[in-house]
């Protein structure tokens, strides 16, 4: 990949400040549930009344819709009740090179919902629905997955025999560069993970999207390694490598999850 743009440089630096400011609270006894930097999310939602945020950076290289590309990305996640939680999720500062040209710009913001529908424990699994919608399109060329304007998503987690599992079932509206044609897309993640030592982990991931304009399927496999420094605060890093011809055939990525250390109200 080309050097790493001052766009991305900054947001970079956006990104480590945050462990400075969560050492400087102390959290109660809320622990983070992130969701990132798996593509699968788990079906299980953050602590009622708290605030989380996924912060992190990206790039890419190579992809039908760009040669790289590098991105901020944060994602913001508050549960209301014990079976509901917003979120929204945002491409805030994208800098690419396509086609010969190169560019800065911000990318989607989402807006969405997820409600638990069964709770599980151990082998039982937790199933989820959620729901999002697309409310401000930038523009900037995506990954090989696409935007899509409306999705929805089913999740399944459970742990067994050591290990944690998350497998979403995704079914997206996917719509061409004219915004007249409508294609609905289907994608299937599996993220496994398992604790190594004390406060790391590690997991690997496959999945699959089809891609309804280009007649292909977008294949990928993620690998990642986490680290929780406190209840509330997890570090994560990782890489995927696109298996398909129309698939990204790189990405590097490193992010943040942190769950705000009190509650917004109650107790």
């Amino acid at each position: 990949m080309i050097r790493t743009p001052i766009c991305m440089m900054l947001a970079a630096g956006i990104f480590l400040a945050l462990p400075a400011i969560a050492q400087s609270v102390q959290p109660d006894e809320a622990t983070a549930n992130p969701g990132r930097p798996t593509i699968s999310n788990p079906a299980t939602l953050i602590p009622v009344g708290y605030l989380q945020f996924e912060s992190g950076v990206l790039g890419a290289g190579t992809s039908p819709e760009f040669s790289t590309r590098y991105e901020f990305n944060q994602v913001i996640k508050l549960a209301v009740a014990p079976r509901l939680q917003f979120f929204t999720a945002s491409e805030p500062a994208v800098h690419y090179t396509s086609d010969g040209l190169t560019a800065t710009g911000t990318a989607e913001v989402f807006l969405g919902a997820q409600a638990v529908l069964m709770l599980g424990e151990g082998a039982r699994p937790t199933l989820a629905v959620s729901y999002s919608h697309r409310v401000y399109d930038g523009g900037a060329p995506e990954l090989d997955f696409g935007s899509p304007r409306n999705s929805l998503i089913f999740y399944a987690s459970a742990d067994l025999k050591g290990f944690h599992y998350d497998a979403n079932a995704v079914f997206n509206e996917q719509i061409d560069q004219t915004g007249h044609a409508h294609r609905l897309q289907f994608g299937q993640t599996l993220s496994i993970s398992h604790p190594l030592a004390r406060h790391f982990g590690l997991s690997g991931e496959i999945w699959r999207f089809t891609q309804p304009f280009l007649r292909g399927n977008a294949i990928g496999n993620l690998w990642a390694i986490s680290y929780a420094a406190r209840r509330n605060l997890v570090f994560d890093l990782g890489f995927n490598k696109g298996l398909t011809s129309s698939s990204t055939h790189w990405e590097g990525f490193a992010g943040v999850t942190y769950l705000l250390p009190a509650r917004l109200w109650g107790r």
